[in-house]
């Protein structure tokens, strides 16, 4: 059984994906990657935080600096988020979220396609399972 995703704030989701694009990153660097960043001693308690849930850990030092990676997988923590919306939000169906992106101007056609693609090969792959 794969171990269970901390909850996590939106704060603490914004350092993390900085670490995700990193793979290995110190707070400094982290610090610096945040758009309108708050002080860095924000940031290094956010990142303690995140060390307490699970979702970061120490691999090394540089210098007199901790470097950090993530221990949760990206993919798996954003679907989570999603899911805490589509719960929280739309009674967890995806057509009404859907709908708000589009209004929003923040899904084009050619995004609507490649989820339609993504769709139907998932209904193939259904129906091939037994």
């Amino acid at each position: 059984m794969a171990p269970s995703l901390p909850d996590i704030s939106p704060f603490e989701t914004q350092c993390l994906r900085r670490l995700w694009a990193r793979e290995h990153a110190t707070i400094r660097e982290i610090h610096g990657d945040l758009p309108d960043p708050p002080s860095y001693s924000t940031v290094r308690k956010i990142i303690e935080r995140l060390e307490e849930k699970g979702a970061v850990e120490r691999v090394r030092r540089s210098g007199r600096a901790w470097v950090y990676r993530a221990t949760v997988p990206a993919t798996a923590m954003i679907r989570k988020q999603i899911r805490r919306v589509l719960e929280t939000l739309f009674d967890g169906v995806g057509g009404p979220l859907v709908a708000h992106l589009a209004e929003m101007d923040a899904l084009t056609l050619e995004d609507l396609r490649e989820v339609e693609e993504r769709l139907a090969a998932r209904e193939e792959r259904e129906e091939k399972s037994p």
